[in-house]
Parts: structure tokens; C-alpha cells; sequence
């Protein structure tokens, strides 16, 4: 019988991680098995609360990897529906957590309710409990918190709160080859996930990750103002490296935010700017090959 808990985990930040850690220990101890259950899509998708807003720290393949590199032995993924949204706390606790997946004890954070009712976890009958530690509100790490932080560019204090640099994962398609022109040729990203936050507009310190090997690079994500342009692209200018990686899997980590997208007067003015940030980035990052 395992041991399981369930939330959508989005970003599997510090604060999710004190609760996995939770849950692997105390099945270990008890010889049980460590099961996450989680949700797809978004609840705020289907409920339509804001969903046209909504981005996601991680995709659902990436999110099921980070938690069973956490020690966790089973992920389930719940499909979220109305009906689901609908089941009061109790209704869940017997029909899908028991009924469905056998669970015999759920861990939760201190404050965690659940059901259309709202109930906290404490008040539910027919499982064991476990609670994890109380955390201050002055540490207290949302994925809320995190996205507003990526949106803002601050990678760094993002990269805190989840436990690690914040990535995106990718194609490298066509553009329109200007960098190569200026010297400092860019893979443009295509998302695999088109629901992936997008941190915001700026020029970025990154860690770069293609064809098995890992470099340092410098990312600018924005509409180009300088040559006119008007959707946002992702495009990533990788250090010490010169080879076609078209049609290639590109991930980039986000370290450092530069400097803001800028309109410059003219080309070279750019080109000017794009020197300066290189060289910023290389010391910022010096090894340009890890």
C-alpha cells in the first residue's frame, strides 16, 4: 500500500521538495512505496481562471523526471476534469485516492486543503496523516512567487527558490541569420513546450547544452527593436562554438540577467553592444566550456 501526495508540483521548487523528501523518508522507514500523484492539465486551464495567462515552470515529462530524481518510486498523472474539481474532499480521499490508487497515508504541507469543499488535510477521514514542518512566511516559495520573478528577469532569485537554474528545452529552427552577419551567429528556440514560461525580455548570462556537450552562452529573448521586429523570439549566441546545429535539441539555463532589450540607433551600434555583453558574460561565467 503506498504512501503517497498529490498537488500539480509545478517547477518542483524548494517548497515541494521538503515535501517529497517527507514522503520518500517516511516510506522507506516503512518499507511502503512513495507515489506523486499530480494533475494535467493545469486545474486553472480547465477552470478557466486566467488560463490565457498561464504559463508553466515545467512540462509534464520534465516534472515527472525531477520527481523520480527525487527518490520518488511511482508518478501518477491524474487527468483534471470538472468532475474532478466537483468531489468534495471526503468524495476524493474514498474515490480516487483510496479507491483508485490504494493509498493508505498522505503527506501534505501544514496548511494544504483539498476538495470543492476546501477541507483541510487534517479534518480527512480514512487515511493517516503526515503533515510537514511548518515554513515562515517569510520563506514561503510558490510557484506564483517564481513565475512573477521569471517575468520580471530575476533568474537568479527564481533559480533560488526552485533549487536549481530555471531551464527551457527546445528546437533550433531557422531565423533570419543576422547575427551570423554580425558576428555572432544565434540558435533560434522553438519550444517543445508551447506553455513553458518565457523569462522576460532581456539579455541573459545562460548555460548552454548541444550535441551531449555543455558551453556558456549569452541568450537575448524579445521582439529585436533595432531591425524592426515584432514577436518575441528566443535566441541564444553559444560561446566559443561554431557549428550547424539546425533542427538540433538546444537547453539553455538561465544564470544572470545583463542587461534590458535595448533599441539602438544604428547596427553597429548593436554589434558595439553585443561585444560588451559577451565579454561581460565571460566573466560573469569563465569557463566558457563546463
Amino acid at each position: 500500500m503506498p504512501i503517497a501526495t498529490i498537488g500539480f508540483f509545478d517547477g518542483v521548487h524548494l517548497g515541494h521538495r521538503q515535501v517529497i523528501e517527507t514522503l520518500v523518508s517516511r516510506a522507506r522507514a516503512t518499507g511502503r512505496e512513495a507515489l506523486v500523484i499530480t494533475f494535467w492539465p493545469h486545474p486553472r486551464a480547465v477552470l478557466q481562471q486566467d488560463a490565457r495567462e498561464l504559463r508553466l515552470l515545467t512540462a509534464l515529462e520534465e516534472k515527472k523526471q525531477m520527481l523520480l530524481s527525487l527518490g520518488v518510486d511511482r508518478v501518477e498523472v491524474l487527468p483534471f476534469t470538472r468532475r474532478l474539481a466537483s468531489l468534495t474532499a471526503q468524495q476524493f480521499v474514498d474515490e480516487v485516492l483510496i479507491g483508485k490508487f490504494g493509498v493508505e497515508a498522505l503527506v501534505a504541507g501544514y496548511d494544504n486543503k483539498v476538495g470543492s469543499d476546501g477541507k483541510p488535510v487534517v479534518q480527512i477521514k480514512g487515511l493517516e496523516i503526515i503533515c510537514t514542518d511548518e515554513i515562515s512566511s517569510k520563506d514561503h516559495i510558490s510557484s506564483t512567487v517564481i513565475r512573477k520573478k521569471l517575468e520580471e528577469g530575476k533568474v537568479e532569485e527564481a533559480g533560488e527558490m526552485l533549487g536549481y537554474g530555471y531551464t527551457l528545452k527546445g528546437v533550433v529552427v531557422a531565423g533570419n541569420r543576422l547575427g551570423r552577419t554580425l558576428g555572432y551567429p544565434t540558435a533560434n528556440m522553438k519550444l517543445y513546450e508551447p506553455l513553458k514560461l518565457v523569462p522576460g525580455n532581456g539579455v541573459y548570462a545562460v548555460d548552454v547544452e548541444v550535441l551531449g556537450q555543455k558551453y556558456k552562452g549569452m541568450t537575448n529573448i524579445g521582439t529585436r527593436p533595432t531591425v524592426g521586429g515584432k514577436s518575441i523570439t528566443i535566441e541564444t549566441h553559444i560561446l566559443d562554438f561554431d557549428e550547424d546545429i539546425y533542427g538540433l535539441p538546444l537547453t539553455i539555463t538561465f544564470r544572470r540577467r545583463v542587461r534590458d532589450e535595448i533599441h539602438f540607433s544604428s547596427i553597429d551600434a548593436l554589434k558595439s553592444q553585443l561585444a560588451l555583453d559577451a565579454l561581460c558574460i565571460k566573466t560573469l561565467l569563465p569557463n566558457t566550456r563546463l
